[in-house]
């Protein structure tokens, strides 16, 4: 299975064009390796030195403290990060968001037992501040172009996922002449409902069933008044 993760993607000539949805989805699955990678190696570590699986003392990983459990818990975290990278730069964002609020989480519970025997990760300091570091930059890169009050066109975050083109902005009527056709369609489509609509109101509302805004109901109800 191949990761495409190139931050310049190529256009339809050939180019290399810099497409900014496609560089939101890229910072995704890429940033979710290289977190991945760097817990992957300090758990590797923690297993390649032997150490107590319960210990609460440590032993020193890459300037920080670590046992055999700790190990255990960065290799299953980087694994869940690698396999949500491969699935998808979406999946990868919503499990960075859940992994890096969980980071910092266990720095705020570790700081609080440091010292003490329920401090079965064996964390130290240095284990406290990469945890605050780590959860801050995954937190980071999975908000990245996908939180926001007011997104860019062009984030694939912007778009329905399922493809499906947006909702028409709804449009009131503002004329003496909209407003009287809003009251009669209103009323047609009651006296349909209460099935009393006569044939002309029967045919004006199917008429204008295709139409998914106001402005294109009262357009077609406006035209078969014309055509009248």
């Amino acid at each position: 299975m191949q990761l495409r993760l190139s931050l310049h993607p190529r256009t339809a000539n050939g180019a290399s064009g810099r497409d900014p949805g496609q560089r939101v989805l890229a910072v995704h699955r890429l940033g979710a390796v290289a977190v991945a990678l760097v817990v992957l190696v300090f758990g590797l570590l923690g297993f390649a030195g032997g150490l107590d699986f319960f210990s609460t003392s440590g032993e020193p990983i890459l300037g920080m403290s670590s046992n055999g459990l700790l190990s255990t818990v960065s290799v299953v975290t980087a694994v869940v990060l690698i396999a949500a990278a491969v699935r998808g730069a979406r999946i990868a964002s919503t499990v960075m968001i859940v992994v890096g609020s969980l980071f910092l989480l266990s720095a705020l519970v570790h700081l609080a037992v440091l010292r003490t025997g329920f401090n079965v990760l064996a964390f130290e300091m240095t284990n406290v501040f990469f945890s605050i570091g780590a959860g801050l930059t995954l937190l980071v890169l999975g908000t990245y172009g996908r939180v926001s009050g007011s997104l860019p066109p062009d984030s694939p975050y912007a778009r329905p996922a399922t493809g499906e083109a947006p909702e028409p902005p709804e449009s009131y009527p503002s004329t003496p002449a909209e407003f009287a056709v809003e009251r009669a369609i209103r009323e047609a489509e009651i006296a349909v409902v209460n099935h009393v609509a006569t044939a002309e109101q029967r045919r004006r509302v199917a008429a204008m069933a295709s139409e998914r805004t106001r402005a294109g109901r009262r357009r077609v109800w406006m035209d078969l008044d014309a055509a009248a």
